[in-house]
């Protein structure tokens, strides 16, 4: 039997200002980004990371966005990090702390306008 092995290669964006956007993002993941002309790649930071890839936008921002990334932080620290990515340029739009006992999270949006979310979860019993 063959076992097939997937992996997230990268996360791709379309952007007003791709340069910008990698830059943002850049100091989120601690990665350093690589400019290609009009697109901008970042590498992934670290074995647990992701890589994005940033290039220009091609038609109109849709009205609703339909995904959006989940980042994970140890228990006990999202809300530091949640100030941190504020003071980066991420804007807050909402907590969602006490409707799951699984898990809690805020959700920001990134320099564009693209929501995401920090969650933490508390350790296991």
């Amino acid at each position: 039997m063959t076992t097939h092995r997937i992996s997230l290669g990268a996360i791709n964006l379309e952007a007003d200002d791709p340069a910008l956007l990698a830059g943002f993002w850049a100091s989120v993941t601690g990665a350093t980004p690589s400019p290609g002309g009009a697109s901008s790649y970042l590498p992934q930071a670290g074995p647990d990371g992701f890589a994005m890839f940033f290039q220009p936008r091609t038609a109109p921002r849709p009205p609703h966005q339909t995904t959006h990334l989940d980042l994970t932080v140890p228990w006990g620290s999202r809300a530091r990090e949640v100030e941190r990515l504020i003071g980066l340029g991420a804007a807050f739009k909402w907590d969602v702390l006490k409707e799951f006992a699984h898990v809690q999270w805020t959700t920001l949006a990134d320099p564009e306008g693209n929501l995401f979310c920090v969650a933490e979860h508390p350790p296991q019993a």
